[in-house]
């Protein structure tokens, strides 16, 4: 019988534990950073569909079983996403782009990237609106999981997981510019593709891949716990060009010990700029 984390038995919560400390150690998933009850949840879906009732047993089928470990980590990962998710986030983002573009090349992070949409989305604001000059504009897309990066990469999505595309898309002037659909598959345009690239980047474990002018990474501290969201927090600070720009969740904020740094541009979008070891100003690029 699966047991729920805030009711379990000695037994079963020492079989969790182990089980959480193979993924973390054999399959190198950061479990410590993440919150209990979401692993137990996502955990649970796995082994109900494999009919497994027992955290043990399910755990010797992970090691025998090279196809549900693949299974699993895609079931931790998180890759709730869509196009512009939260508009007036985005209207307050092509503020930002606009600004940054006219003071010269201008480096955007979308970090735990998901299947894509986010940077895509900052790609196709960059090209939409007039005030920005997008070949100025260079955008990484990072997730941990190398299937969604695939995935990513192809800017395809497929109408079962984009319901209601045209309200999505409509911060965009002219959405068929960027979008194209054959049957029931939507891709981006090779236009808005060529603006992104993508890589495998584990925010817990390594540093940033360079500096950038804007970061967003919205909607994964939700996920995780205090020390790993510390953490991430550092990793995404120091990504950060002095003067530059982040943007996190609607629902998230600022740990205690980063708030010296960043000043909010706009508090309720979870827009902050960061005010560098000088206090003000952006950095000569």
């Amino acid at each position: 019988m699966v047991l729920d984390t805030g009711g379990e038995t000695d037994d079963g919560a020492e079989a969790f534990e182990d089980l959480l400390e193979y993924v973390e150690t054999d399959l190198s998933f950061a479990t410590s950073s993440y919150n209990r009850s979401y692993l137990d949840r996502r955990v649970s879906a796995r082994m109900r569909r494999r009919h497994v009732e027992e955290y043990e047993a399910y755990h010797e089928l992970l090691r025998e079983d090279e196809d549900e470990q693949e299974a699993l980590l895609n079931a931790l990962s998180v890759n709730v996403t869509s196009f512009f998710r939260n508009p007036d986030v985005w209207e307050g983002l092509r503020e930002i782009i606009a600004e940054l573009s006219d003071q010269g090349r201008t480096r955007i992070w979308s970090a735990a990237c998901s299947d894509g949409r986010e940077a895509y989305s900052a790609a196709m604001l960059a090209i939409d609106d007039d005030r920005i000059d997008h070949k100025r504009v260079e955008i990484l897309g990072t997730d941990i999981k190398p299937e969604i990066l695939r995935a990513a990469r192809r800017g395809e999505y497929h109408a079962s997981e984009t319901n209601n595309l045209e309200e999505q898309l409509e911060p965009l002037a002219n959405s068929a510019q960027y979008v194209e659909r054959d049957g029931d598959t939507y891709s981006v345009t090779d236009e808005v593709r060529d603006l992104v690239s993508f890589r495998r980047h584990d925010l817990v474990q390594q540093d940033p891949p360079q500096t950038f002018d804007l970061v967003i990474c919205r909607n994964l501290f939700i996920y995780i716990n205090r020390d790993a969201k510390q953490a991430i927090f550092e990793t995404l600070g120091s990504a950060v060009e002095p003067g530059g720009y982040l943007t996190i969740g609607m629902t998230e904020t600022v740990p205690a010990s980063c708030r010296d740094r960043f000043e909010p541009v706009d508090k309720r979008l979870r827009i902050y700029r960061d005010l560098g070891e000088g206090g003000d100003g952006r950095s000569q690029r």
